[in-house]
C-alpha cells in the first residue's frame, strides 16, 4: 500500500501558467526584452524560475539569433527583481486547483496516505500557494527551489521528504507530476512515478519517460495511487 504521495505543484495540483506567464512578461518588458505568448509558457515553466527567465529571454523564433550567455546571466537577477514582487501580488489572480484535486487530496488523507509537495517553484511561493489553496490539509513537507539545494530532476528533494515522513520503503512511495522533469525525478529517486495529462505537457512527453502510469483524471489518479 502507498504510504507517501509526493506531488509536483504547478501543472499537477494547481493551474498556475497564466499568473507565471503574466509575471514573466512583466519582467521581460521591464528588462527590455520582447514578451512571450501565453502558450509559450506551457513549455517554459517547470525547471525553476531562473531557468524560466533564461528561456523566456531567448527569441521565441528558434531560427532567430540566440542571445549570448553572458547577456542572459547578467539579466537573470534583474528579471527576478521585477518578477518576484509582481508575482507575489498577483500569484492568485488566475491560479486555481485543477478540478477534482481537492477531493483527491482529501481522499488520500482519509485513506491514511501521507501527503507532500516537491516543486521547482521557489520555496516562498510554493509555501504560500499551498497555504492559500489547501489550508485544511497537513502536508509532511512543502519543498521548492531553495538556495544551495539541487532542483528536480535531482532526487534529493524526494529523499528529504521521505526522511521527514519516516518512510524508508521506496516501493510505498509515489511521485506525481505533469512533465518529463517530474518523471525523471521519480525515476532518479527509485519510487513509483505517475504522470498526469491535465497539466502543462503532453501525454507523449510523459510516456516517453516510462512512468508507472499515465492518468487523465484525478479519479484515475486516486485508483493508481491506492492500487
Amino acid at each position: 500500500m502507498t504510504e507517501l504521495a509526493i506531488f509536483d505543484l504547478d501543472g499537477t495540483l494547481l493551474n498556475t501558467v497564466e499568473d507565471l506567464g503574466t509575471a514573466t512578461n512583466h519582467a521581460l518588458a521591464n528588462c527590455g526584452f520582447p514578451t512571450r505568448e501565453m502558450s509559450d509558457y506551457y513549455n517554459l515553466v517547470g525547471r525553476g524560475i531562473y531557468n524560466l527567465f533564461r528561456a523566456a529571454m531567448q527569441p521565441a523564433d528558434p531560427s532567430a539569433p540566440r542571445i549570448d550567455a553572458q547577456t542572459i546571466e547578467k539579466n537573470v537577477p534583474l528579471m527576478a527583481s521585477f518578477f518576484l514582487p509582481y508575482y507575489e501580488e498577483h500569484k492568485c489572480d488566475r491560479t486555481r486547483p485543477y478540478s477534482g484535486i481537492s477531493s483527491l487530496l482529501h481522499s488520500l488523507r482519509d485513506a491514511g496516505v501521507k501527503l507532500a509537495i516537491a516543486s521547482n517553484k521557489y520555496q516562498d511561493g510554493a509555501e504560500k500557494l499551498v497555504r492559500h489553496f489547501f489550508p485544511e490539509l497537513d502536508f509532511v513537507m512543502v519543498l521548492g527551489q531553495r538556495e544551495g539545494q539541487p532542483i528536480k530532476p535531482d532526487p534529493a528533494i524526494v529523499n528529504q521528504i521521505m526522511q521527514a515522513a519516516l518512510c524508508t520503503d521506496r516501493q510505498k512511495v509515489v511521485y506525481v507530476g505533469d512533465s518529463d522533469v517530474d518523471m525523471q525525478t521519480g525515476a532518479n529517486a527509485g519510487v513509483r512515478t505517475i504522470g498526469v495529462t491535465w497539466g502543462f505537457r503532453t501525454r507523449e512527453e510523459l510516456e516517453g519517460c516510462s512512468p508507472s502510469a499515465v492518468v487523465d483524471t484525478p479519479e484515475q489518479l486516486l485508483k493508481a495511487i491506492l492500487g
